[in-house]
């Protein structure tokens, strides 16, 4: 009798209570859950939804894993691959997953390569072949890829919106032109410390990529007020960050004050702009959320007087720290001007 009643109870309840659990386990518990029993097993294996992602994440032996989980049905439905910061992955495992042949990421959207030092522009070859329909791909700090690694991934994924090459260092002109010409739907791009870019390129990428909703440039200092004034065409961006901007001017910031749906703006040792761009920027952008205008010399209250009076209702951080030119406030003045101002950063 308790044998046939432990039967029943795996053969029911067990399936029920992992149909309950499974959504909210990490994907390496449910890995793990996998070899306590046969019913265990059964009930992991069969939900989809649990194996449309494979976090590997920091691991060791990445590479080798990530062949092993291919090679298992229950991932042929992937929509998420994350392999950042992951050690021990290399071309090699891209290339024999292509060599294969049977394996085919059709449903793949986004796939994280951050910080995964030993692909080349070989190995993004072969990975991007893989997956056809990518959406998303973040490549971020991968220091030796070049415009090579752009062609494959403009060849292999026509449907990129979201492009994170930050830290690819070697991506020149070329590159991005690749990118403006082949994804003129792109939402988000980060480019941050791509140092190889010039005007020319950006404008190229900022006339053709219209619909940019989140534009990252941090610490790019060669980019002049002829490249940023395009900025302000872009009537979907929300995002932008141009810290380190040091040839971005008033003029230039007048016009990104045309981006009207900003909620957040990062003008960290934008060391030229001054009160006018910044009240230009109050004027037009009356829904920021988060301004930084961290070491900024040529700023004053005069800009903060502006902002409260266009932004005192969606400004929830503002970062002053450096701007010597604006004077301490105590919390009770600043709630004042900015009702919904949860932390500010102000000069010691």
């Amino acid at each position: 009798m308790a044998a046939a009643a432990d039967e029943a109870w795996c053969r029911e309840t067990v399936p029920r209570v992992m149909e309950l659990v499974s959504p909210r386990l990490p994907q390496r518990d449910a890995c793990a859950l996998l070899s306590v029993s046969p019913w265990c097993h059964r009930s992991l294996a069969a939900n989809p939804k649990l194996w449309e992602v494979l976090d590997l994440h920091e691991t060791k032996k990445a590479g080798e894993r990530l062949i092993s989980a291919l090679s298992m049905a229950r991932y042929r439905h992937l929509k998420v691959v994350n392999l950042e910061f992951a050690q021990d992955i290399e071309d090699r495992h891209f290339l024999h997953l292509k060599e294969m042949g049977a394996i085919l990421l059709e449903e793949l959207e986004f796939l994280n390569l951050n910080a995964c030092q030993k692909i080349s522009d070989t190995g993004i070859g072969a990975a991007t072949s893989l997956c056809p329909n990518l959406r998303a791909l973040s490549i971020y700090w991968i220091v030796g890829l070049t415009d090579a690694s752009t062609e494959h991934i403009v060849k292999n994924c026509k449907q990129i919106i979201d492009l994170n090459l930050s830290g690819c260092k070697n991506i020149s002109d070329r590159g991005i032109q690749l990118v403006a010409d082949n994804y003129q739907g792109l939402q988000k791009l980060d480019i941050t410390r791509c140092i190889k870019l010039t005007d020319d390129a950006l404008q190229k990428v900022l006339e053709k990529c219209s619909a940019l909703e989140s534009l990252n440039m941090y610490a790019l200092s060669s980019f002049t007020d002829k490249a940023y004034t395009k900025i302000g065409y872009l009537a979907n961006l929300t995002f932008l960050d141009l810290c380190g901007a040091q040839n971005l001017t008033d003029d230039g910031l007048s016009s990104i004050s045309r981006c009207g749906s900003l909620t957040y703006l990062n003008l960290s040792w934008c060391v030229r702009v001054t009160d006018v761009g910044v009240v230009a920027i109050a004027q037009g952008c009356r829904t920021l959320e988060l301004l930084s205008l961290f070491g900024i010399l040529g700023v004053t209250d005069a800009c903060l007087e502006a902002l409260s009076k266009s932004c005192s209702n969606s400004l929830t951080t503002l970062d002053v720290n450096g701007c010597t030119g604006i004077k301490r406030r105590s919390r009770d003045e600043l709630i004042q001007l900015f009702p919904r101002l949860s932390c500010f950063k102000v000069h010691s």
